[in-house]
């Protein structure tokens, strides 16, 4: 209750200090609208918001789910294996110096101007951050544990399933929270370089005709999801290390 009182403080603050900053400065409307324009325009153009929020929210949830379950996956193959630490973890690290906004045009290019190549991009967003908080974790397990249960007999998938993936789990749901701020990045990086629904490219219209207060409302909708998406997250994720402690 008193984060939710913290929050709300911190909006009001903001707002204020949005509102104050229109009138003294006197900032035309196309450049800066004040909060109550955009709030008036979220109301009056709520139909058409909802819409584009839809489509980016099945982009972002489903990119969300598809990257968490490939780098969760890919996490317990790299710390089962020797051999894939070699081959794949270098590949992993040197894909995180391909700029994600030089991927978009190829994976539109792939996967057409639909939400697949939005989907996509969303996984690849969040993919190293869930893969690499997880392995980490699972890196450093005890190693008394395992010492334990390979002196009662315990073959090495009986380790990985009862032993070093629950102890792993905070260094996942560590990885979840990141992707859950992330993966709306990716959505909207994906808009920008060819759609035709979505927030991001209700913003660019609304940008291309000047509609100011149009963009900052989809852009308040869009942060307002991610914090939302993120609390979502965070809830479950202590949810299930409650039930696992």
């Amino acid at each position: 209750m008193r984060r939710a009182g913290s929050i709300i403080a911190s909006a009001l603050v903001a707002l204020a200090a949005w509102q104050a900053l229109v009138l003294l400065t006197g900032v035309p409307r196309f450049i800066l609208p004040g909060p109550a324009l955009v709030a008036e325009t979220l109301w009056t153009s709520r139909a058409l918001i909802a819409h584009h929020t839809m489509i980016t929210a099945i982009e972002v949830l489903a990119g969300l789910a598809l990257g968490a379950s490939l780098g969760g996956a890919t996490a317990v193959a790299l710390a089962a294996s020797p051999l894939a630490r070699q081959l794949v973890r270098p590949m992993l690290i040197f894909s995180q110096a391909v700029p994600v906004f030089a991927l978009a045009p190829i994976l539109t290019l792939w996967f057409g101007y639909g939400i697949g190549s939005k989907i996509v991009m969303t996984l690849l967003v969040i993919y190293f951050p869930v893969t690499s908080a997880f392995f980490d974790a699972l890196m450093r397990t005890p190693q008394a544990w395992v010492d334990m249960a390979r002196l009662m007999g315990a073959s090495p998938a009986r380790i990985m399933r009862h032993i070093r993936i629950p102890a792993a789990l905070p260094g996942f749901a560590s990885g979840l929270r990141l992707a859950a701020v992330y993966a709306p990045i990716g959505a909207i990086i994906g808009e920008w370089v060819g759609a035709s629904k979505g927030l991001g490219y209700l913003m660019l219209l609304a940008n291309g005709r000047a509609k100011t207060d149009l963009m900052f409302a989809a852009l308040i909708v869009l942060a307002v999801c991610t914090v939302l998406l993120h609390a979502a997250v965070d809830r479950a994720c202590r949810a299930t290390l409650d039930r696992n402690g």
